[in-house]
């Protein structure tokens, strides 16, 4: 509970048994933190049993992908902040209570990885990754008048519950590049953003998304192109709910 409000954590986890316990403990920890989610997409380890052990509310999502699984957790997350994050090591529990400060004055807060004081050694975040998200969220800040921005990719972020079912019905993003989407569409409801600079670790096991220089590529080209997608969509007028 943060000044009144509920806060829930989701988790999208796909075969993160070498992590889950101790990222489910680690932000329960968090005395602001009242329930964690984890959305296990199809798991084929000990990742579900593992997650309620520690006390985890566990939710199936059948749909294969990054962004089922966030689309899933937010649409069911009950507290009243719903905060994102992975469940892989990166994050620090603590830095909720950066994102916390900030939910009085905006409806959603995103974090960004690619502060060099905060990038903890081992982190998979090289000259390579930091300059692809910073240029990508730079496009996106750019083309869509958002704020300040330097990382596209970064999960760990906030949203008011109410605001989440501002945007849900107009997800479509399934895959790996959601997150630019989830940001589009929330300034194009004139939802109320600010990104500021959290942690980041090293990841337990291999990145399945950015843990290859092909999957980096292959997620920032698609992230390009959902952005240049719905700026042209808006510039002719077509809807996107």
């Amino acid at each position: 509970m943060y000044q009144g409000k509920s806060v829930g954590v989701v988790f999208p986890a796909y075969n993160e048994e070498q992590c889950i316990d101790a990222a489910v403990r680690e932000f329960l920890a968090v005395p602001a933190v009242d329930t964690v989610y984890v959305i296990d997409n199809n798991s084929r380890d000990n990742t579900a049993e593992l997650a309620r052990q520690a006390g985890a509310v566990v939710i199936r999502e059948t749909r294969q992908g990054y962004g089922y699984g966030l689309r899933r957790g937010l649409a069911e997350a009950k507290e009243d902040l719903i905060v994102l994050a992975e469940p892989d090591g990166t994050f620090v529990a603590g830095d909720i209570l950066k994102l916390l400060s900030y939910s009085p004055e905006f409806n959603m807060i995103l974090g960004t990885r690619t502060s060099r004081e905060l990038i903890w050694k081992g982190a998979n975040m090289g000259f390579f990754l930091r300059v692809g998200n910073t240029v990508v969220a730079k496009m996106l800040e750019l083309l869509f008048n958002g704020p300040s921005m330097s990382d596209c990719g970064c999960t760990f972020r906030l949203i008011h519950r109410e605001a989440a079912h501002k945007i849900l019905p107009s997800l479509t993003v399934g895959q790996s590049h959601f997150l630019p989407e989830m940001v589009i569409l929330a300034l194009h409801k004139k939802l109320t953003l600010i990104e500021i600079p959290l942690n980041y670790r090293s990841r337990i096991g291999i990145s399945k998304i950015t843990g290859t220089l092909k999957g980096a590529v292959s997620t920032g080209l698609q992230m390009i192109q959902l952005i240049v997608s719905y700026r042209i969509r808006l510039w002719f007028g077509k809807p996107v709910e």
